[in-house]
């Protein structure tokens, strides 16, 4: 799962930060997964393309929006771009987050990453309106929107 993460955050996301940020992040992304796990909190689910695991989600029960379950992570390594592993594991993500009783899902992602975006609309996700800022650690707040949709 980190190392999808790692894969994934550098190709996507590290170029909008600074070149040591960016490197400390990526690191960081290849062991963070060890703890998660471990804790067992929320539904974490592989993709995989043959027998190689290409892309990850990770949900929990919404902080923020009762009744709501929040996809706070969903990767798909760059070489699985293209492949549909992206897809299939959103509609198993969303289908085993129904089977679990939770029928209205939402996330949130960065505003200027039009290829997530794009990813989100596919599945059916709508923006929300709803955006907010968040300081991955550089002191250097981007800005993210929502995304809601039903889970089945």
């Amino acid at each position: 799962m980190g190392e999808i993460h790692a894969a994934s955050w550098a190709a996507a996301y590290a170029p909008l930060f600074p070149d040591d940020f960016a490197r400390t992040g990526i690191e960081s992304r290849k062991t963070r997964w060890h703890e998660r796990l471990a804790g067992a909190e929320g539904l974490v689910m592989l993709g995989f393309v043959d027998d190689r695991p290409l892309a990850m989600s990770w949900s929990v029960p919404s902080e923020t929006r009762p009744g709501f379950v929040e996809i706070y992570s969903f990767y798909t390594h760059p070489d699985g771009w293209g492949s549909g592993v992206s897809v299939a594991l959103m509609q198993a993500t969303l289908g085993q987050l129904a089977a679990d009783g939770f029928d209205r899902v939402h996330l949130w992602t960065l505003r200027d990453t039009p290829q997530s975006r794009r990813f989100y609309t596919k599945c059916g996700f709508a923006e929300t309106g709803a955006t907010q800022t968040r300081d991955f650690g550089d002191g250097n707040p981007l800005p993210q929107v929502e995304y809601e949709r039903g889970a089945r």
